[in-house]
């Protein structure tokens, strides 16, 4: 004869495994969730503090290549940089059109004020100006490392419609560049994708070496903005550094 208290137990142990059950499958659901919101943005703070050390970098150039008080421009792209920190920590496949706009208007405005820089270094020394090699070198120094963050930003900006839609499964474009992880998965964890730290990578190597190194741009876009870079590093090396080189011997 079958004893009521052993029918008892076991219906509890299976009402405690049912509900274990249930708050392991909500539990896991609720992890899933939170990665899949955490796949969907991006942290900002590496491009921003990359701009940060542009502005920075613009304070050291010599009277001679800054355009107008010292301060002003540095004062109005950190005014931008500061109210799109404030705005918006993280970078999300719902972000505004008119956010990625203002972004992109500030990485053009530093853009211009390096090429205006490097412009007027490079009409001083064919016009035969005289300076300290030191300065010269410290000059280019400033303009060269600049050019590596600014076409870093522009790259990570551009890249398949900017690292929004990079973030959305459902709306990424075709890539501008191939990263060796993108042909090998193998290389790389699940749902890889590129940082910001790979697009200034990208942009150091072909600043140094004045072409593509692992990572090989696939469009247009990507192969002029390249080319760009390298003529300004090489223009930036060629004749700056040697022309201080020049004056220390």
């Amino acid at each position: 004869m079958r004893n009521p208290g052993t029918g008892k137990v076991a219906r509890g142990a299976r009402e405690l495994g049912a509900e274990a059950g249930h708050v392991a499958r909500e539990a896991a659901s609720a992890v899933e969730h939170e990665l899949a919101s955490m796949r969907l943005e991006e942290p900002y703070w590496p491009a921003q503090l990359a701009v940060a050390a542009a502005l920075l970098l613009y304070l050291v150039l010599p009277e001679t290549l800054t355009i107008g008080p010292r301060w002003l421009l540095p004062a109005l792209e950190g005014g931008l940089l500061l109210g799109l920190t404030v705005t918006t920590p993280h970078r999300h496949h719902q972000e505004s059109r008119r956010r990625r706009v203002v972004a992109i208007g500030l990485i053009a405005l530093v853009s211009a004020t390096n090429a205006v820089a490097l412009g007027l270094l490079a009409h001083y020394l064919l016009k035969g100006g005289k300076a300290n090699g030191h300065t010269l070198i410290l000059s280019g120094a400033v303009i060269w490392l600049t050019n590596v963050i600014l076409f870093g930003l522009w790259y990570w900006e551009l890249d398949r419609g900017g690292p929004g839609r990079r973030l959305h499964p459902e709306e990424q474009g075709l890539p501008d560049f191939l990263f060796p992880q993108m042909s090998d998965p193998s290389l790389c964890a699940p749902g890889w994708k590129p940082s910001f730290i790979d697009y200034i990578y990208v942009s150091f190597t072909n600043a140094t070496a004045f072409s593509p190194t692992d990572t090989m741009p696939l469009t247009g876009m990507a192969k002029g903005l390249m080319s760009f870079q390298a003529l300004v590093s090489l223009v930036t090396i060629g004749l700056v550094v040697s022309r201080a080189v020049n004056i220390l011997s």
